[in-house]
């Protein structure tokens, strides 16, 4: 392996990275950077978040730099205004001995002004988000005529987020003779048509596998029935007391419901979604980063481009619905050579989901068993005696106090202090699990006549009910956006207590599902209270009597068909809210 003086780096910049610690380069940087310190070279740079890119990139295009022409001549773009800071500080840093190199993040959330202050004083570099640099280009504050490089950083992330008109714009502005250099995770076709547009016969270094996940990271997931994910949730962040780490929701409100209920619960966490303002945002990262939060609940929106050193875990709360959101998501731990943990919470139904994943970053998720209450009071009071043992003890400032101490506890012997001591710091949870009922774990392999993973038909699937099962009719289908999780997930909220769901027939305007025996009462009654913006559900059972009506019959579509056309047809959409109605639950009242 080189050191960084034989890749070629200059005293001044070798000189502050020395400083920060920086000893022998990482694989991207060994690879990407006697390549940029060249001329006329475009590269494509796939490598997982936290690999040492910044470096990658940074040191070279500093390292060309003329600082007596001070007009931008590196532009460096990121998706989000978290990573534009992130990176403006690396470069500062690694500068710092090249007198008069200036630095500047452009992005929004900040003041416009402050920025053309700083543009008209003069700046070498310029880190921007896509849409306040489009502002500046549009408002002529900013002049890009004489950029040689241009660095692509997350490039998937910018076009995940909408980013390629503006992206198109921008390059628009610059000389057709500049360097193009793209640093992605992954290889989405969006990015071979960038290639292809906008780079000159680029060099592509790969670190590892096109789209493989970080290797020091280890994949596992619990497979759980829907309304038992958020106790799951509580369990794993109870197992591991030094937690340290971001979990991911899918939608804006079901990442503040979580954590607001792990708030209720007394657990450290809090929000980051895009309803927040820059203010709450920036307020809820400098809490996360000063680790006096150990739990952030986000989505992937406002979560990219977030730099946070030694997560050690990462949730996903249900796997993302496209292999390169997983790959982000899980390459946010694990990071500079160390190991990090990647977790799914999952159903039965994202089976088909995992193993997709699987095979693109070439590695097995392991199958985790949900921990007991007995092996997670035991990880807590280890963790607890462990922090005794290693507390610092400031003789001086208590040596006064500890003759009062003495008397006061001379009746106990060790064992009562330790008993009691334990005693104070765990009864909550003790008693918590000691009643705690342990949460089932779904069977992964369903008999061939259940739908898949993905929620699509056997070929020779049959819709007779199964034994134990009732079979009934719901007035919602696939063009309302209702698809088998949605439905499940439907049950679990309407439904208190625990719901067996069988078999599930999709059909445009309708559907049919079936639940055990024991809660078919429960399910009708609750079900029948709840509307969707409006509209009511409908659920009734699918067979006029007991064993008759089989599968596909022509009375049982009709039936269907003529309960379906009763109710309000105006609204179909995939985000309606599930609310429950004022008014009785009981079919005998409400008829």
């Amino acid at each position: 392996m080189k050191t960084f003086e034989e890749l070629g780096v200059a005293s001044p910049i070798l000189k502050a990275i020395q400083e920060m610690g920086y000893e022998l380069p990482m694989p991207v940087q060994e690879e990407v950077i006697p390549f940029l310190l060249g001329e006329d070279n475009d590269v494509i740079a796939l490598a997982q978040t936290g690999t040492g890119k910044t470096a990658a990139f940074g040191l070279p295009i500093l390292q060309k730099i003329e600082v007596s022409v001070y007009q931008p001549q590196a532009l460096i773009l990121c998706p989000t205004r978290e990573l534009c800071l992130q990176i403006a500080g690396d470069l500062n840093d690694y500068s710092k001995y090249i007198n008069g190199l200036k630095v500047l993040p452009v992005y929004g959330g900040s003041s416009i002004e402050s920025q053309i202050k700083t543009l008209k004083r003069g700046v070498h570099v310029v880190v921007a988000t896509p849409g306040r640099l489009l502002d500046l280009l549009t408002r002529k504050t900013v002049n890009l005529s004489l950029v040689k490089n241009v660095i692509l950083d997350e490039a998937d992330e910018m076009l995940n987020m909408g980013f390629s008109d503006s992206i198109n714009a921008i390059l628009a502005e610059v000389p057709s003779s500049r360097n193009m250099l793209l640093f992605s995770a992954t290889m989405p076709q969006g990015i071979a048509n960038i290639t292809r547009k906008y780079m000159n016969n680029p060099r592509e270094i790969v670190i590892g596998r096109k789209n493989e996940g970080n290797e020091n990271i280890k994949h596992i997931y619990y497979m759980i029935r829907a309304q038992d994910k958020y106790l799951a949730l509580k369990r794993i962040a109870d197992y591991y007391p030094n937690i340290y780490g971001i979990i991911f929701c899918r939608t804006r409100k079901e990442t503040q419901e979580i954590a607001d209920k792990l708030i209720q619960d007394g657990y450290n966490a809090d929000s980051l979604h895009g309803e927040l303002s820059q203010a709450q945002r920036d307020y809820v990262m400098q809490k996360f980063r000063l680790r006096n939060l150990q739990l952030l609940v986000a989505t992937d929106v406002a979560a990219r481009g977030l730099d946070v050193d030694d997560l050690t875990h990462i949730i996903n709360y249900g796997l993302p619905d496209d292999v390169e959101s997983y790959t982000h998501r899980s390459g946010r731990t694990g990071r500079a050579g160390k190991t990090g943990i990647s977790i799914s919470i999952c159903h039965i139904k994202e089976k088909g989901k995992m193993r997709e994943i699987e095979r693109i970053i070439n590695k097995k998720f392991e199958k985790g068993e949900m921990p007991g209450g007995k092996a997670i009071c035991e990880k807590q009071i280890v963790n607890l005696i462990d922090q005794i043992e290693k507390v610092k003890v400031d003789e001086e400032e208590i040596a006064s106090l500890m003759p009062s101490i003495f008397r006061k506890l001379e009746w106990l012997d060790k064992e009562d202090i330790i008993k009691r001591m334990v005693s104070l710091e765990f009864n909550r949870m003790i008693d918590y699990y000691k009643d705690a009922d342990e949460i089932e774990v779904v069977d992964e392999h369903p008999g061939k006549d259940r739908n898949t993973a993905f929620g699509k038909k056997e070929s020779r699937r049959s819709r007779d009910k199964e034994e134990g099962f009732i079979r009934y009719f719901i007035n919602f289908g696939k063009s309302d956006g209702l698809y088998p999780n949605q439905l499940i997930d439907l049950v679990n909220k309407c439904v208190p207590g625990k719901v067996r769901i069988g078999k599930i027939d999709l059909l445009d305007n309708f559907s049919f599902f079936e639940v055990e025996e024991a809660a078919a009462k429960r399910v009708v009654d609750r079900m029948n209270g709840f509307e969707i913006d409006g509209r009511r559900i409908s659920v009734e059972p699918a067979q006029g009597k007991k064993g008759e009506g089989k599968g596909d019959s022509k009375g049982e579509k009709k039936k269907a068909a003529s309960f379906y056309d009763r109710f309000d047809k105006r609204t179909r959409n995939n985000d309606k809210p599930w609310r429950r109605t004022s008014r009785p639950s009981s079919r005998k009242n409400r008829e």
